[in-house]
């Protein structure tokens, strides 16, 4: 069936009944071309409310503004309420850290947001490759442990990052991958949460993603993924955060996303050719 002009067909235009409408009402039925069009001033005035909600959500976007910074630490401060952040992850605008102490990033704030940016450091440390040779081991945990714990827990990892351990990762005794093969291991933060602060000691929990295996033709440990949580209990420590315990444990994990695995020479190079980075709150 066309339809007219009218927006009817040409068999319904001759069914529809027409009824009087009182002075003021707008007859429902009649064709959109018909209706009386909105005057200038009218249009005028749409086209200014729309000018000024553009002119609200882009300032209301705009990142890294003293508004924008307070508001983000007041949303994640726990301080006067028991010391528990509620506020989930979200940037504050701060600038991120600049020192470095063996190539893990140092000088973290004297506060909530300066602890979770050093836990999701410490994560990003403690999961990557350098942990499965000794010598960049036991630099790495010097650099994030407080001095106590760090002496307490290198012949523990020694032990656990044993040559049969190695092996089994397609590593040699020393932590090196075949010459044709990479080996990965990264951990990348999706979010932290602090679990309880104080002005000398906090508690932080890293939400991660993980990459792990061996990349390379006829590797029989191909790169997976990991999804966990890494709780660190930390300490200030002459004018930074240490930590002085942590655990691990499953989970939260998404489900798996319908995108094809890519070849080993990818994975290779995505990992040489994509650096990690310095995490802030």
């Amino acid at each position: 069936m066309s339809l007219g002009d009218d927006g009817y067909g040409e068999d319904d235009r001759h069914h529809v009944t027409r009824t009087r409408l009182p002075e003021g009402e707008v007859d429902p039925y009649a064709p959109a071309a018909r209706r009386g069009r909105p005057s200038g001033r009218n249009l005028m005035t749409v086209v200014g409310v729309v000018v000024l909600l553009i002119a609200a959500i882009a300032f209301a976007n705009r990142g890294g503004g003293d508004s924008t910074s307070d508001s983000s630490d007041d949303a994640g401060s726990g301080h006067g309420h028991g010391g528990v952040s509620s506020g989930p992850t979200a940037p504050s605008g701060t600038k991120p850290v600049e020192g470095k102490t063996g190539g893990i990033a140092s000088g973290f704030a004297h506060s909530e947001q300066g602890a979770q940016s050093a836990a999701a450091n410490f994560a990003v440390a403690l999961g990557g490759d350098g942990m499965f040779k000794a010598e960049s081991r036991h630099a790495i945990v010097d650099s994030v442990y407080a001095a106590d714990a760090a002496a307490r827990l290198k012949a523990p990892q020694d032990q656990a990052y044993s040559a049969d351990f190695l092996k089994k990762l397609g590593l040699d005794a020393s932590g090196n991958p075949p010459k044709d093969k990479t080996f990965i291991s990264r951990t990348i933060p999706v979010g932290t949460k602090v679990e309880a602060y104080a002005s000398e000691s906090a508690k932080v929990s890293v939400w991660y993603t993980g990459l792990i295996g061996m990349a390379g033709t006829g590797s029989t440990d191909p790169v997976r993924t990991t999804w966990k949580t890494w709780t660190f209990d930390m300490k200030w420590v002459d004018g930074d955060w240490k930590v002085v315990a942590d655990d691990q444990k499953d989970g939260p994990a998404p489900v798996s996303g319908d995108v094809p695995a890519s070849s080993s020479d990818d994975i290779t190079n995505a990992v040489k050719e994509y650096g990690g980075f310095t995490y802030a709150r």
